[in-house]
């Protein structure tokens, strides 16, 4: 496989320095020239004898180039006259050394076993005058390209692995050499390519010829291919390349002559008696059509795909051939393209070759282990990792992540080593006969393929210098064998040499060779180690004595340095660690790890994996001064060598199997064995995880495009989804008690749909990471899932016979129809059950039985076509049966099938009829099949490898096989960018694809060469009427025709109505006209831009004035909308969301504002917003700073929070519903416009101006249809201009006088910036999808139109997209983009001059002021440019470098920028990140600070300290955050990070400390077990936390809780742990795992000596802090989640009970339970049980209402309910006030310890309803007055006075209001929703009640 540094071509004169003669030489008359031809500097190489003047490359003879390229090409030019000679030296896989040499010296071909020679003649066609075979008096350049690869193949039948040497010799003028994998059509520009849409790889700039304009390539050069391409590419792409017309002779051409060479194998009929010669010299510069050139084959019979054979022996398809061509030269056809004939040999089918070849090169390999996870190992400089994925062994950079893989083995690898000098890696596959590989490290080459001995190979070691292999493995009869080989021959041509053989009846788990000693070697096993000695060819081997220790099994062994020697050290599964003296072969030490406790209490470890008392030890590795221990406990520990304490100690999920230390003794690497693989910095204390991996089979996948992630099912029970970037795991899904079937992912939103086994269809939360919905319609296994392109459709078939239908619009997903016995029974799963066709129109599956294939129409699961696969090939002996299907990609619809007959059929989904035929396709069926989006490549999974077909080629299609699989593949696919393919089976593997660029699919538009991209302008109804009368008022001469069929938009009634006789009606929100009469159906006819007329003010005008590659303009708008007024709507076509982060997604949220909902304006509030905590991460450019007057905004939720700097005092600007997307202020600072989300389909996204001096909003905008992307005022601040996202796409122009709509227009793809010209306000800017667009204004009066003028971006840019702009001086435009480059633009000239790579990911932020650039992006590097150069840079154009250009400083924050304002020195600014957290930069001190924290995921829980000073929160990504209530500022985060392992972290905000606490300084990130963190007060303590988790409740403890200076908080995380931290010493204290499932509620006993815990499977668990111990397991409310516990104390004998405490626990079924408790004793009574039927809703909302409890704090004896009873209400419940009843469920058995209950309960008494307008879904009381605060789904906060009955409801919020918090002190109200937490100041206890006298408002 070729390096990546070779790809995609190499130039080798520069690569190796040519001309500075230090890794190349010379001899003779060498010297550089400028051609005038070329223009450019070449080397000229003369002399009277070839030899004697030549370039050597390398410089010896000795060194090697080493390069892999198939292809070599030779740019020279012969000396007149004069004759010269090219050698080559290729070395083949065999090493075997090959000159291939070619001259115009040889007058015949020649070959031995070692050297090819090629004789170099001229044609017969040149002066007489000349000698025969000298070069011509006019010789022209030349490109000679040289099929390595093929050469050594068909020649002397040797595979060819890389080249070793060039030598060129007098006489010839050369160029540059250049290596390639990829076939270059030299006479094809890239420019040309893609005009002409040709299958052809362009050559590269840097090797093309220059030609004179207007003139053909061959008129000047000459194009050489040897051997000829007629068996490497097709005739097809050939015809369809830039070569010469015809011609009548081909001219002075040279060519290459060869003879067969006699071999006794079918290679003899194919190699070639010429070569082909491209370009003749007597061509007409005119291009012609180009005529039908059939495949002459002398076969009549061929193998032929669709009809009749295009292989014919018909004399009609033979090409014409003249005598003189012909004659003793083969078959040559003149047609007006270059020539090519391919003849085939007799009984083989001819192939157009899939080019280029190989088409893929495997990126990147997701899995670790597989036979054994025992094998890791780090390089010798400790920067990368090796370790066995299954058959494939994969290097790992540990910094990069970058992969580098050894394929080779066709079975699982079992054994790795690698010697001293990183050199020489062995490996050797499990089953037998165990092969093994060595290869050489540095190039991945395999230099030895041997058999062992051995049946089965159980370890690999190598000696220091990799001289000697050793090996231990079982012979056949089951004895163990220890091998021994001689590796010193292997890289010099030679191979291994077995040196010794010993058979032995002890047995071995461990060996190693010495490092001190070559010829000594160590083992160990159950009961014994033995120290061996190579001597002589034989291995012999000596007993160590190990006395009492000979019971003990013994697992692992390493060689250490002593003080007086060396010493070996042994460990064993009992965690005794033995030091044996090599010398004296006797035990030194023996020590026992056991597993520590600390000296306060329990230990805080995980418990072991096996029993026993000691440390069961599996693994260890030792350095210089340390030893790692990894154990079956899941840690790894790092302890010095006299092994008296634990200096870091590091938790895993799953036991530890190997252990490795660096070279450089820094890190260690670690495996356990559920596949995961990660290293321990030792220095910094961090962890990385390198590696996840399924543990059993994949089978199957989907792929998602916005965010660019993989989801996978495996047997193991889990799914998984991945990022396609990092190859790092995200989610992790486990079901232990039913297996994961199959997987897919909603297109448009964050969701993955999933099936089991048991027939449960589920929807997960990406986001929540929770389960949205759960159908069980299916009695089997689901079998198959699919979803509609646009979302709103999902399908599921099961084994019994059961198709569903769900509806996907809104969340979560509902159940349309079920349909039984209409898919195949008894199916398995796989990931082609079903299909969706690309219009989501149709639904193909195999049903209802396995010889059917059923095509419905996916709306209404109506069968429209049913086809009999066993009726297909009526020859068959045997039935057909359907496997797997897919739909082609867009028209024409066609339907491939799989079939057991080991075929692909290609049907047309209209008729059934087949349309194509790929017989043979496999040995076996095909179980998952997928086609590309423009239907170039057609990928299938054969057994253990896959196939790549070339579809588009219709006769004889070629395909390429790729192994690496050691298991069969069960699913393939391509990535949503259709730049890689995944399949997965063993492991998951990522291939890159070599091809050139995605093109449109047959039949689309976009593969017409004359479409053109056009603007679709926004008409509303009115204007397209206009369009379609005439606009001059009169009637419609003729009916309109209706439009194409298309799918309904929403407003449409599908189904019958009642009483409608099955008619369907259209809403009246949706225009007929809108939907017949678009502007798109209008345009259908004609592929030109058409200019429209339109109705305006100024009289009819003409749209679209050519000018620019659009040539379209915009014109002014019709009609000038008030802003009081709606604007008609915006055409929205449904588009995918670009894949970059700069482009906003509004977080997905169901519930709506309700019409309710409003803030009071009475005379005096009971509430006031006081505080806004948080930023909303998830805006882009959500940030203003205006440093020159102060004024400070930024976004939180639905709200603009204007804030003081000096102060921090909050202003609050509320009048968005939805979640706010970006900011403008305009230049003056005296206007604001912000910019939210639609709330649906019906609505528009709202646009609000601020006046900033008042804090009011003037105007009101709405255009735009789903979100805005970004907002900019004109320099002058009479325009404000907005522009709308990827599914609104319409750009808008507004008079900033009126604020009425000047103009609008629809962009024909997604923009992400827009921007007016600082210096121009006639002038802006969009930057998008591989282009610029620039905009100029004009004006006719009070009209404004524009017009549009795109420049696409430079090739040598090779930049996708630009999603980010600014300007810089006149007249300069930065512009960044997602490959991380930033490119300068010239807007005068409208030409890119200057590009540089800026970062390594994209760029979403640019601010320019004088000579400084500030770039921000998703890497969260934030850098600051000096450009002061690029103004100057201007001038020289294309010429232009970026050296001048250089970085000044660099800062690296917590997330991606999304958002940046600096002042105008650019000293100092202000950035938002997407963590939620808003940070002062500062570049003169290069320091960032942090001045606003938020979460970024949903907020849990907030609780508060009993002494009101601090208050507390816990998230979704596992962190629980200590604030201080006065300053509201992040003082602690324990973070346990989430998806990757990471360190539960304590990060203080830096700006101000708690009072006497210990605070850990900014840097501290530190992860391991007991590891002491030195700073200036102490020292803390911190975990490593494995699994991914959230933290889902939380609870301060009570001031009885131990001393009050000792505060803790107990937090409770999603996989079933507790954790207890203290907040006084910043360290968490306790872990405890209480329960199996997630804790959703937590409370603290009123003496704070007991926890109290629920989890969601209706557990109750009560718990000792102090001994880590649960006391008891309570399950009365088994079945439902647990929302709520509470605890207060009461007085003794209250209730008739003992006790101090008493506490409830409230369930998701609508039942509570009251319990009266004795701690200290360990009693515990039931004391009450209400319950209750869930309530009847009139509107069912998107979740069931929770059921909520509280304590009354004003009165002991109520309790406060919500959501028991069957209206929604507040109801008061008197504890005191009962009457008896039966309970409904069983009471506790009366246990030890007084555990138990009575046999009757007391019902309470209902003494007081409040009704509520909605079911609340949290509920928070006042312990000082009497209010109660509700929180409900529909985005309302309502505030109840329980004395009087009066409500108060308050906005602000964008989402549920799923808390709501009363402080201790009850001045204050935390209210949440999602992220953001808005902080209420209650106003007085006593407050008059005139402000809620009026009463709740209208529902």
């Amino acid at each position: 496989m070729a390096k990546v540094w070779q790809h995609p071509f190499l130039n080798v004169f520069r690569h190796f320095q040519v001309g500075e003669w230090k890794r190349s030489t010379k001899e003779g008359d060498v010297a550089p020239v400028t051609d005038k031809t070329l223009k450019c500097t070449v080397y000229r190489i003369r002399g009277p004898v070839s030899a004697g003047s030549y370039i050597q490359l390398p410089r010896t003879s000795t060194q090697s180039l080493g390069l892999t390229g198939r292809y070599l090409y030779v740019l020279f030019k012969p000396l007149p006259a004069k004759h010269f000679v090219i050698h080559l030296d290729m070395a083949t896989e065999d090493s075997q050394v090959i000159r291939v040499s070619f001259s115009n010296l040889f007058k015949e071909f020649k070959s031995t076993a070692t050297w090819l020679q090629f004789p170099f003649i001229c044609e017969a066609g040149f002066s007489l005058k000349e000698p025969a075979g000298v070069a011509p008096s006019g010789p022209r350049w030349t490109c000679l390209q040289l099929d390595l690869r093929d050469i050594l193949l068909l020649y002397l039948n040797r595979r060819y692995s890389h080249l070793k040497s060039v030598r060129l010799c007098a006489s010839q003028l050369v160029k540059s050499l250049y290596t390639s994998d990829l076939c270059f059509e030299p006479a094809v520009s890239t420019a040309e390519a893609r005009q002409a849409k040709l299958s052809v790889v362009p050559v590269p700039r840097e090797m093309a010829f220059p030609v004179p304009k207007g003139e053909s390539w061959y008129d000047h050069y000459v194009h050489i291919r040897f051997p000829r391409d007629s068996f490497s590419a097709s005739s097809k792409l050939v015809q369809e390349s830039s070569s010469p017309p015809e011609a009548d002779f081909l001219g002075r051409a040279p060519q290459v002559l060869s003879h067969p060479v006699a071999f006794g194998n079918p290679l003899q009929d194919r190699v070639p008696s010429v070569v082909q010669v491209f370009g003749p010299i007597a061509a007409p510069s005119e291009p012609r059509p180009l005529p039908e050139v059939n495949v002459f084959c002398e076969r009549s019979e061929l193998p032929s795909v669709n009809g009749p054979s295009d292989c014919s022996q018909e004399p009609s398809a033979r090409p014409e051939v003249t005598g003189k061509h012909a004659a003793g030269r083969g078959v040559h056809v003149p047609t007006p393209e270059r020539t090519v004939v391919s003849v085939a040999p007799e009984g083989v089918a001819v192939h157009e070759s899939l080019l280029p070849d190989p088409v893929l090169r495997l990126k990147g390999v997701i899995g670790f282990g597989g036979h054994t996870t025992k094998w890791a190992l780090w390089t010798k400089d400790g920067a990368a990792v090796v370790y066995p994925c299954h058959a494939a062994i994969v290097v790992l950079h540990v910094d990069t992540r970058e992969q580098r893989c050894f394929l080779g083995h066709t079975d699982k690898v079992s054994a790795l080593a690698l010697d001293g000098s990183g050199l020489l890696l062995a490996s050797a596959q499990a089953r037998p006969p165990s092969m093994l590989r060595l290869w050489d490290f540095q190039t991945g080459e395999c230099l030895s393929l041997f058999q062992s001995p051995a049946n089965a190979l159980c370890s690999l070691s190598f000696s220091d210098s990799g001289a000697l292999l050793c090996g231990v493995g079982r012979d056949r009869h089951g004895r163990t064998v220890v091998l021994a080989w001689g590796t010193a021959q292997v890289g010099r041509g030679g191979e291994a040499v077995l040196l010794a053989k010993a058979h032995t009846g002890v047995d071995i788990q461990a060996f190693e060779v010495a490092s001190f000693d070559e010829s000594r070697m160590a083992s160990c096993g159950q009961g014994s180690v033995r120290l061996w000695r190579l001597r002589g060819g034989e291995l012999r081997s000596c007993p160590v004595d190990l006395g009492e220790h000979r019971v003990l099994e013994l697992t692992g062994l390493a060689f250490g340095q002593a003080q007086d020697g060396h010493m070996l050290y042994v460990c064993s599964r009992s965690g005794h660690i033995l030091e044996i003296d090599p010398r004296r072969m006797a035990v030194r030490h023996a020590r026992r790890l056991l597993p520590a406790r600390p000296p306060d209490g329990p230990a805080s470890q995980k418990q072991a994996f096996s029993s026993g008392p000691g440390i069961s030890i599996s693994s260890l590795s030792v350095s210089q001064a340390r030893c790692a221990v990894g154990s079956e406990d899941g840690y790894l520990r790092l302890w010095p060598l006299d092994f008296s304490s634990v200096l870091l100690e590091a938790e895993h999920e799953g036991p530890v199997t190997s252990v490795c230390i660096s070279p450089d003794g820094q890190r260690v690497l670690s495996a356990t064995s559920s596949g995961l693989l990660g290293f321990l910095d030792v220095p910094s204390q961090e962890y990385s995880v390198l590696v996840r991996s399924h543990t059993a089979p994949v089978l199957a996948l989907a792929t998602e495009g916005s965010r660019g992630q993989l989801a996978t099912v495996s047997q193991d029970h889990t799914v998984r989804v991945w990022d396609l970037v990092t190859l790092q795991q995200l989610y992790d899904l486990r079901s232990p008690e039913e297996a994961p079937c199959t997987v897919t992912f909603h297109p448009m939103r964050p969701a993955l749909f999933c099936g089991f086994s048991s027939g449960a269809v589920r929807s997960f939360s990406l986001e929540a990471a929770e389960v949205l919905v759960e159908h069980r319609c299916h009695r089997g296994p689901v079998t198959g899932l699919a979803t509609s392109p646009d979302g709103s459709l999902l399908f599921s078939s099961c084994s019994s016979g059961t198709l569903a239908q769900y509806q996907c619009v809104s969340a979560p997903c509902r159940i349309l129809r079920v349909a039984a016995n209409v898919v195949c029974r008894d199916a398995h799963p796989t990931p082609n059950a079903l299909a969706v066709s690309g219009d989501g129109r149709l639904l193909a599956f195999v049903g209802p039985s396995k010889y059917v294939v059923t095509v419905m129409n996916a709306a209404c699961l109506e069968e429209l076509l049913r086809i009999d696969v066993s009726a297909l090939d009526p020859a068959s002996s045997c039935l057909d049966s359907a496997v797997a299907i897919c739909f082609g990609p867009g028209p024409p619809g066609h339907l491939l099938l799989s079939t057991s007959s080991h075929t692909v059929t290609v049907l047309d989904t209209a008729s059934g009829r087949v349309v194509r035929e790929l017989p043979g396709v496999h040995a076996v069926a095909c179980p998952s099949l997928a086609l590309s989006r423009d239907a170039r490549f057609l990928l299938m999974a054969a057994d253990r490898a896959i196939k790549v077909w070339d579809y588009v080629t219709k006769s004889c299609p070629s395909c390429q096989v790729y192994i690496g699989h050691s298991e069969p593949v069960h699913a393939v696919g391509f990535s949503p960018d259709q730049q890689q393919l995944l399949s997965v089976g063993d492991a998951i593997f990522l291939w890159d694809i070599l091809g050139p660029p995605e093109r449109s699919p047959p039949g689309s538009a976009g593969n017409s060469p004359a479409a053109a991209p056009t603007y679709k302008t926004s008409l509303d109804a009115r204007q397209l009427e206009d369009t379609v009368c005439g606009a001059n008022g009169l009637p419609r001469q003729q009916v309109p025709e209706p439009s194409p069929a298309s799918p309904l938009q929403p407003g449409i009634c599908v189904g019958s109505l009642k009483g409608d006789n099955g008619a369907f009606s259209l809403s009246d929100e949706e225009g007929v006209s809108e939907e017949s009469h678009s502007p798109a159906r209008l345009r259908q006819a004609s592929c030109l831009p058409m200019l429209v007329k339109e109705a305006s003010r100024a009289g009819d005008g003409v749209w679209g004035s050519p000018g620019g590659p659009w040539g379209l303009s915009m014109g002014p708008h019709p009609h000038s909308w008030s802003s009081a007024h709606s604007v008609s709507k915006a055409q929205v076509d449904p588009s995918a969301r670009p894949d970059c982060y700069r482009h906003f997604l509004a977080r997905y949220k169901t519930p709506l504002l309700a019409k309710s909902a409003s803030v009071s304006n009475t005379g005096v509030e009971r509430l006031l917003l006081k505080v806004v905590v948080g930023y909303n991460g998830n805006g882009r450019a959500n940030v203003v700073w205006k440093p020159d007057t102060g004024f400070f905004a930024y976004t939180c939720g639905c709200l603009v929070v204007v804030e003081d700097l000096h102060s921090g005092a909050q202003r609050h600007w509320l009048g968005h519903p939805e979640e706010i997307s970006t900011l403008a202020l305009s230049h003056g600072a005296q206007v604001l416009a912000s910019a939210s989300g639609s709330r649906g389909t019906a609505s528009r996204c709202h646009i609000c101006i601020w006046d900033v001096p008042g804090g009011s909003c003037r105007h009101f905008l709405s255009y735009h249809r789903t979100a805005v992307q970004a907002l900019a005022f004109s320099p002058d601040d009479e325009l404000l201009v907005t522009l709308g996202d990827y599914g609104d796409r319409t750009l808008a122009l507004w008079s900033t006088a009126t604020y009425e709509l000047l103009s609008s227009t629809r962009l024909p793809e997604p923009v992400h910036g827009v921007a007016f010209n600082p210096w121009d306000a006639s002038e802006l800017v969009c930057v998008g999808q591989g282009a610029v667009s620039l905009w100029l204004l004009q004006r006719r009066g009070t009209d404004v139109s524009l017009q549009g003028h795109r420049v696409p971006i430079p090739e040598e840019v090779r930049a996708g997209e630009l999603t980010s702009l600014c300007y810089g001086p006149v007249p300069l435009l930065y512009c960044g983009s997602n490959a991380g480059q930033v490119c300068v633009w010239d807007t005068s000239a409208g030409r890119c001059f200057l590009a540089w790579e800026a970062d390594d990911g994209e760029i979403g932020v640019l601010l320019c002021s004088g000579a400084r650039l500030v770039s921000g992006s998703n890497t969260r590097r934030l850098r600051l440019w000096a450009v002061g150069a690029v103004a100057e840079l201007r001038c020289e154009g294309s010429r232009a470098r970026s050296s001048s250009v250089f970085m000044e400083r660099e800062l690296t924050l917590d997330g991606a920028v999304v958002s940046a304002v600096f002042h105008d020195s650019m000293d100092m600014g202000v950035v938002g990140t997407t963590a939620g957290t808003l940070w002062y930069v500062s570049w003169a001190e290069g320091t960032s600070t942090r001045l606003i924290s938020g979460h970024r995921s949903k907020v849990n829980e907030v609780v508060f300290s009993p002494s009101s000073s601090h208050w507390a929160t816990c998230s979704d990504d596992g962190s629980v955050r200590v604030w201080s209530l006065a300053s509201m500022e992040l003082l602690i985060q324990f973070q346990v990070l989430n998806q990757v392992p990471g360190a539960l972290r304590a990060e203080p905000d830096p700006l101000q400390a708690l009072p006497g606490l210990r605070v850990l300084p900014r840097c501290l990130s530190q992860p391991w077990g007991w590891a002491r963190v030195p700073h200036a007060q102490g020292s803390a303590r911190v975990f490593l936390l494995w699994a991914p988790q959230s933290c889902l409740c939380l609870a301060w403890s009570p001031p009885s809780c131990g001393r009050p200076e000792q505060q803790q908080v107990a937090a409770g995380y999603s996989d079933g742990t507790l954790r207890v931290f203290s907040i006084t010493r910043i360290a968490m204290e306790l872990k405890m795992h209480p329960h199996r499932a997630a804790l959703t509620a937590l409370a603290y006993s009123a003496d704070g000596q007991t926890i109290l815990s629920g989890d969601k499977d209706g557990l109750v668990a009560v718990s000792r802090p102090r001994t880590g111990m649960t006391l008891h397991v309570l399950s009365d409310h088994q079945g439902a989640l647990i929302s709520t516990i509470q605890s207060k104390s009461k007085e003794y004998g209250d209730f008739g009970s003992e006790g101090a405490d008493l506490w409830l626990a409230a369930s998701s079924d609508q039942r509570i339970s009251i319990w009266a408790a004795d701690w200290p004793r360990g009693c515990c009574e039931l004391v009450d049980w209400l319950s209750s039927p869930s309530p009847t809703l009139t509107e069912a909302p998107s979740h069931p209402p929770p059921c909520l409890v509280a304590f009354c704090p004003w009165d002991r004896a109520l309790l406060v309910c919500a959501g028991l009873s069957m209206h929604p209400e507040l109801v008061f419940y008197n504890l005191h006030q009962k009457q008896a009843r039966v309970p409904p469920t069983p009471v506790w058995c009366r246990e030890p310890e007084g555990w138990g209950g009575e046999n009757h309960i007391h019902c309470t008494q209902v003494v007081e309803r409040i009704p509520l307008p909605f079911f609340a879904v949290s509920l928070s009381l006042s312990p000082g007055a009497h209010l109660v605060a509700v929180g409900f789904a529909e985005r309302v906060l309502r505030l109840v006075d329980c004395q009087s009955g009066a409500a108060q409801d308050l906005a602000g919020h964008d989402d549920v209001v799923q808390l709501c918090r009363f402080a201790p002190s009850a001045q204050l109200l935390f209210s949440v929703a999602h992220g953001d937490i808005l902080v209420w100041e209650v106003m007085g206890h006593r407050a008059s009640e005139r402000a809620l006298s009026s009463g709740p408002p209208p529902d």
